[in-house]
């Protein structure tokens, strides 16, 4: 390693959170505050609410066969329509 291009490793740097809590870890500043900890995070504390991504999947899929059904009755239409068309030329004839 090349000398002085490091910054200064201080193995007992005080932490501070938002909440209060402070605890101890090596850094290269001897003092750290912090918005959010584990102390008083929603994840490590329980407190998560989980958002409600099967509604969303189930709103897509209801979406999906929607349009699946619009584009089955769209084939039929356009089915008949030529049918139609097909026996009319017939009958001029």
């Amino acid at each position: 390693m090349k000398k002085d291009i490091h910054p200064a490793y201080y193995p007992k740097a005080k932490t501070t959170c938002a909440c209060g809590h402070s605890f101890t870890i090596g850094g290269t500043k001897e003092k750290l505050e912090v918005e959010i900890c584990s102390n008083c995070h929603p994840f490590y504390t329980g407190k998560q609410t989980l958002i409600d991504t099967a509604g969303r999947a189930e709103r897509f899929k209801a979406r999906a066969a929607k349009a699946n059904k619009e584009k089955i009755q769209k084939k039929k239409t356009k089915k008949v329509t030529r049918a139609k068309k097909k026996i009319e030329k017939k009958e001029k004839e």
